[in-house]
């Protein structure tokens, strides 16, 4: 049954002020937990239990961002993530209850900017909300701030002014998260970086437990750019081949 509500937060001075969020989840327990703790954050939020119901509220609501369960009933979350980024872009932090990595890079491939495996921290999702809300601000301020030059790695093209990816002269479609990790790895090609590296790089995340999602990452990553691009220095991390001179 469709269940949806909004709440709004009386308090105004936090850094998630007026920013909305929408949680799809089925679970009540889940949700009110998640809508207390994002409305003590300062955000303004509204749920929907049910796939149909998020798509319809996402569309009638305009979101900045997207909380999204992968086990819904209408249909699931993996399918409210390619209707709700067929109507505008948005990021969307998936919720999945298994521990599967083909879920993982599933809900990335449909446009998912990062993924939590339950049980997590409240805190934790917070900082992850936070985190996805100032990349979308950095990526819009990077539109007005045109950055000189596009670089070039052999067929490898990224345009850091409008935030396009090109291999051999093709676009390739990368959600910012993406974009970002790959940025960050071509900012210092062939050199190794660590997992923690790029977490607290890309995702502002000093928390090692969550280095499972800089690989998730980087393997959505090789499927869209070509896997031999992606080097792995195995108990180390990962460096950005580019062309021998």
């Amino acid at each position: 049954m469709e269940q949806t509500h909004t709440s709004h937060s009386n308090t105004t001075a936090t850094p998630g002020a007026q920013r909305r969020v929408l949680v799809v989840e089925d679970d009540p327990t889940i949700v009110d937990a998640i809508a207390a703790r994002l409305r003590a954050e300062g955000f303004v939020v509204q749920t929907a239990s049910d796939g149909p119901a998020a798509v319809d509220t996402a569309e009638a609501w305009q979101p900045d961002l997207l909380i999204l369960d992968i086990m819904l009933p209408g249909f699931d979350g993996l399918e409210v993530c390619r209707r709700v980024q067929a109507q505008r872009p948005v990021p969307v932090l998936m919720l999945t209850a298994r521990d599967d990595e083909t879920d993982m890079l599933v809900g990335l491939g449909v446009g998912a900017d990062d993924y939590m495996t339950k049980p997590f921290s409240m805190r934790e999702l917070a900082a992850r909300v936070h985190v996805l809300l100032r990349r979308v601000e950095r990526a819009a301020l990077a539109a007005t701030t045109p950055r000189s030059g596009i670089l070039r790695l052999g067929e490898l093209e990224i345009d850091h002014a409008q935030r396009r990816v090109r291999v051999r002269s093709e676009d390739v479609h990368l959600t910012p998260t993406e974009f970002d990790l790959l940025v960050c790895l071509a900012n210092t090609p062939r050199a190794v970086l660590s997992r923690e590296q790029l977490l607290a790089e890309v995702w502002d995340w000093a928390d090692a437990s969550g280095t499972r999602t800089v690989d998730s990452h980087i393997k959505a990553l090789r499927r869209k750019i070509g896997a031999e691009r992606i080097r792995t220095v195995h108990g180390v991390g990962y460096a950005l081949e580019t062309p021998t001179p």
